[in-house]
């Protein structure tokens, strides 16, 4: 019999992103990606993007290589959250409580199979637009910035690891996550996995880390509205001099339309349309993709760019 799903897990809550640039990486974020700023603690900036329900989706911290700090993701309720915890105390993947953060309440610290730092709340703080940011529509968080590419939600990460099985099966045993595309080498390794906790067909994505790294960030992706919106993105980028490493363009795998630009710390970020496909077959069967399949390019041919398969934060250097 086959056992009941988890749905512990609500949605991908907010990111830190590591940066050796912090003043320049925040003028990108604030400035070109059209974000708010909505508070400051220490060394970190907390940045929402304009339909972000939370008061931000995105921790901005100084430090001396780029890289992600941490992952958030909130739970669907207090009672969500201790059933995590009950089920990763002893797993040797548990890391304890902490006080919290700027915005949200206590989180309990987990370290999946490759280290990424991962941690679980329920407790948070709702976005108050402030008068002169109240939207029209009062079911929108923000008013539309009109401001370079205004992002409008924080959609997924990509983290980059040594082990793809180990850690699809952490997220599938102890977070609920369901894999809904993945791909297989010929000789059976897993080289990458898209995993989701919600109806959307991914939350997050991990990909092998070919230098042997371990907990490295592959990138994170925020949302416009439409393809078209995806293309204005591009034409900010070229007008602000940010260097394009691939895109516009549609992936085969999870058919999203998609835009790559380095910001000014390192770190990869993704401008994506939200329009994303959704899973809602409560009995979805992943889909396998082959090496064969993926030396096809994406959607329409195009060749994957070699820096997409070699590039993560923090750098690593490789040797021959």
């Amino acid at each position: 019999m086959q056992s009941e799903p988890i749905m512990d897990v609500a949605h991908l809550g907010h990111i830190e992103l590591l940066t050796p640039k912090p003043e320049e990486s925040l003028h990108f974020f604030v400035n070109i990606l059209g974000m708010t700023e909505t508070g400051r603690e220490a060394n970190s900036v907390y940045l929402h993007a304009y339909d972000d329900y939370e008061r931000h989706s995105l921790k901005l911290t100084a430090a001396k290589q780029a890289g992600v700090g941490h992952v958030a993701f909130r739970m669907r309720s207090p009672q969500a959250l201790e059933r995590r915890v009950a089920a990763l105390k002893g797993s040797g993947f548990d890391h304890g409580w902490t006080d919290g953060d700027l915005a949200h309440g206590p989180a309990f610290v987990c370290c999946d199979p490759d280290g990424h730092r991962i941690e679980l709340y329920y407790e948070t703080q709702w976005y108050e637009a402030p008068p002169e940011l109240r939207p029209a529509l009062k079911n929108q968080a923000q008013k539309f910035p009109a401001r370079g590419v205004n992002v409008r939600r924080l959609d997924h990460w990509n983290g980059l690891a040594v082990d793809i099985e180990a850690n699809r099966e952490f997220f599938e045993k102890y977070l609920g996550f369901r894999l809904t595309e993945q791909i297989v080498l010929d000789n059976g390794t897993e080289a990458a996995m898209w995993m989701t906790a919600t109806n959307k067909s991914y939350d997050f994505a991990y990909s092998k880390d070919h230098t042997g790294t371990r907990g490295r960030l592959h990138h994170i992706t925020y949302a416009v509205n439409s393809r078209e919106e995806v293309l204005l993105a591009a034409d900010v980028f070229l007008e602000n001099g940010v260097h394009i490493e691939t895109g516009p363009h549609k992936h085969a795998i999870q058919q999203t339309f998609f835009l790559y630009v380095y910001e000014p710390g390192g770190n990869r970020v993704e401008i994506a349309n939200a329009g994303a496909r959704l899973i809602l077959a409560p009995d979805w069967k992943p889909i396998r993709w082959t090496e064969a399949e993926r030396k096809k390019g994406q959607a329409w041919g195009l060749k994957t760019i070699e820096s997409f398969h070699t590039y993560g934060t923090p750098p690593v250097d490789v040797k021959s």
